[in-house]
């Protein structure tokens, strides 16, 4: 095939079709009130970690600016894929167009790799801060902590880069149907009118190892960690830190373990109901958990997201007494 037809072939796709998940209408509309209600729950828990770093001085420390920005991340992570997922709940056409589809393929995945990133800096933190606690302070630093941050961002974003280019050459020439609620590398490849080899192996090669290295680096700073508890002389102190780092340690699983079988395991035979299940627990799921995992078992956290509560309660308070004066101003007139 000469690049001509090449180009010809590639125009002939306009859009793609996200079936998502084929039900009644009645169960489409159910399925519309359920994510619209952990999706609201997600941008809230997040929104509120986010609020608490910014507004508590105390809470300004390396550990809570990752923390603040895994927060920030959470928010544009759910962002780059559920609202257009609730939107083709409620369409017939269930549409998106091709520029639309690369760029949703772009940013969920640029905002996977960045969360691998930030998962592994948090664990590399935690580290040092458990097991270096002398040398915490001297090691991350503000201008360090803000180095790490940086890197992360930049590093998760240029990671898929050049798969989401080579597969977004490829020609597409019908069938446009996409059987996901996202436009994932997967489809997208098997929907092309030509084999890609090289665009598959870069696409597999970057995922695994992004996924696989970082997994194993938040496993070894873990482990360490745990070994570092188990020195500790009070039995309270061990059982606080062991229930502390289970529960973080149980989102991580929920995390890599989907994307694991999602991105690691390109040639095993998935269902077609499967990539979806697995694709909502680490894009819906976890980071709606994340929050509660993070924050509510933090006693500094929490007394920062009650004055957040406190905050917002004045300003109701305060908004609601000037709008009944309004309306009193207004009816003596």
């Amino acid at each position: 095939m000469n690049i001509s037809e090449s180009a010809s072939l590639s125009e002939s796709v306009r859009e793609f079709i996200l079936l998502g998940f084929p039900c009644s209408r009645e169960i489409q509309v159910i399925l519309f009130m359920f994510f619209s209600i952990v999706y609201l729950l997600t941008l809230i828990g997040n929104g509120a970690i986010i609020c608490a770093v910014c507004w508590d001085q105390h809470l300004h420390t390396p550990m809570y600016i990752l923390l603040g920005n895994f927060a920030f991340l959470e928010i544009w992570y759910v962002n780059s894929t559920v609202p257009n997922t609730l939107i083709n709940f409620l369409s017939e056409s269930k549409a998106i167009s091709f520029t639309g589809c690369f760029l949703q393929l772009y940013f969920f995945f640029s905002m996977g790799s960045t969360e691998c990133f930030f998962l592994s800096a948090m664990s590399f933190g935690r580290y040092f801060a458990i097991c270096r606690p002398l040398n915490y302070a001297t090691i991350m630093t503000g201008r360090r902590c803000f180095n790490l941050v940086i890197a992360c961002w930049v590093c998760g974003f240029l990671w898929y880069l050049v798969p989401v280019i080579l597969i977004s050459q490829l020609p597409f020439c019908g069938p446009n149907a996409i059987d996901h609620f996202v436009c994932d590398s997967g489809p997208l490849l098997t929907l092309s009118c030509v084999p890609a080899p090289m665009s598959k192996l870069t696409s597999y090669t970057l995922s695994a190892l992004i996924i696989l290295l970082s997994f194993l680096f938040i496993l070894i700073s873990y482990a360490l960690v745990l070994l570092a508890v188990l020195r500790l002389p009070s039995a309270s102190s061990r059982q606080k830190a062991f229930s502390t780092c289970g529960s973080h340690l149980a989102v991580v699983l929920l995390f890599y373990g989907t994307i694991m079988v999602m991105h690691v395991s390109p040639g095993s035979s998935h269902s077609t109901l499967l990539p979806k299940i697995m694709t909502l627990f680490y894009a819906m799921v976890t980071p709606l958990v994340n929050p509660l995992i993070y924050s509510l078992r933090n006693k500094d956290m929490k007394k920062a997201l009650w004055k957040v509560l406190e905050k917002f309660k004045i300003s109701f308070k305060v908004f609601g007494s000037r709008h009944r004066r309004n309306v009193g101003l207004s009816g003596l007139v």
